[in-house]
């Protein structure tokens, strides 16, 4: 069913205390071929016709609609290289808007968005390609303003914040710190000095960088360069009802709750995210922890608390704090949920932030859905969102 947000209920989440500050089927009616309409079948017919694309791999197609698979929550462009699905896995979009709005995601590969022709995703996503390629501007740190924006692409300030804010869900001045942020991240992680890496991703001095950047890395930037080699994250690795599970914790707590089949798949996302971070294993320590979450899945009370260690823009915080509030055993969807934080517009953002979601379980982003039911994408696995969510009805 999908969760109304009134006043918080005994079954909401009260066993998650805090949050570090500095730490995303449609059943056919069968009918008599004799009183099939002409819109149906012509329907029918249209699907066909894309499927064989999909198929052949026509690009030709490319544009003109895309196609999403149920089984692994990710839409392409007829075109993708990509293998293919089982035709009853697959449904068909206009465009890439109506398909993140069913709670898919984009495929990496083919870059599907790339041709969404939608006029108001085409001028945010003009405006996103002249930030990206001008943050880096050593002096753009304050010239790339939201005057700026507006003259460059000839729109008043107000509508330019507006529409972007609509399609993103974020300002464009969080959307130029975000950029600003991965570049200097990226800087540091290939191994460039602090201030070398500062100036490259448009900052105006070291005051800013740590001012800016002290909640968002979780560290100081000396740190990160290093691959947080002054700290010390503790893990367990352990059975679930979802398989193998790791949990991850830095001295502020959970920084990381993930499945997989295999150990060395979780460790090496660990690894990923930590290259250079002193990693223990310590299975006594979070024993505690661990049974909590076990509990948790099977829908058992739970009274020890979980501080959870996130690193996330404001936006990210705000979707992830609304994920908490949906009631254990409910659903939402993923417009709901955009409509809940107050920006209805910003369904695709919502998304992205469930899809970014690294702490499984405590932030419970298995529990939003598409708007037709239909369970959408998880970052651990369909399957698993549907056992979870099965989980959590049969303890209800």
């Amino acid at each position: 069913m999908t969760a109304t947000f009134g006043c918080p209920t005994p079954n909401g989440s009260p066993y998650l205390n805090r949050m570090a500050t500095n730490a995303i089927l449609v059943t056919e009616t069968t009918m008599q071929p004799t009183s099939r309409s002409a819109t149906a079948v012509k329907a029918r017919e249209e699907k066909d016709g894309r499927w064989q694309a999909v198929l052949a791999r026509d690009g030709s197609n490319d544009g003109k609609f895309v196609f999403a698979v149920s089984t692994t929550g990710i839409f392409c462009r007829p075109s993708c290289p990509a293998k293919r699905p089982r035709r009853e896995n697959v449904s068909f979009f206009d465009n890439a808007v109506q398909a993140e709005q069913a709670g898919y995601r984009a495929c990496l590969r083919c870059r599907p968005k790339a041709l969404d022709g939608s006029p108001q995703s085409a001028l945010v996503r003009s405006i996103c390609r002249y930030i990206e390629r001008h943050v880096v501007d050593q002096q753009s740190e304050d010239r790339l303003t939201l005057s700026l924006l507006a003259k460059e692409f000839r729109l008043s300030t107000f509508h330019l914040q507006r529409t972007f804010k609509a399609v993103l869900g974020v300002s464009p001045r969080a959307y130029v710190d975000a950029c600003r942020l991965r570049q200097l991240k990226h800087n540091l992680q290939t191994g460039h000095s602090v201030t070398t890496s500062l100036y490259a991703a448009g900052y105006g001095s070291s005051s800013r960088l740590y001012e800016r950047t002290a909640t968002q890395l979780g560290m100081t930037p000396e740190k990160y360069r290093r691959g947080a080699v002054a700290a010390i994250v503790r893990y367990t690795i352990a059975d679930s009802p979802l398989g193998r599970m790791m949990i991850a914790a830095t001295k502020k707590g959970i920084c990381a709750i993930s499945f997989a089949d295999t150990d060395q798949q979780l460790l090496q996302g660990l690894i990923r995210e930590f290259p250079f971070a002193v990693r223990r294993r310590d299975d006594a320590a979070l024993s505690e922890w661990r049974s909590s979450l076990a509990n948790l899945m099977r829908g058992q009370e739970t009274s020890a608390s979980l501080p959870l260690d996130i690193r996330a823009t404001a936006f990210q915080r705000r979707v992830w704090e609304a994920l908490q509030q949906i009631p254990h055993g409910e659903t939402c969807s993923y417009s709901a949920l955009a409509k809940k934080i107050g920006i209805p517009l910003a369904t695709r953002a919502v998304a992205n932030a469930c899809a970014s979601n690294r702490i499984a379980i405590a932030i419970p982003c298995h529990r939003v859905v598409r708007q037709d039911g239909n369970l959408g994408g998880y970052r651990w696995g369909v399957r698993r969102k549907e056992r979870l969510l099965a989980l959590e009805q049969e303890s209800d």
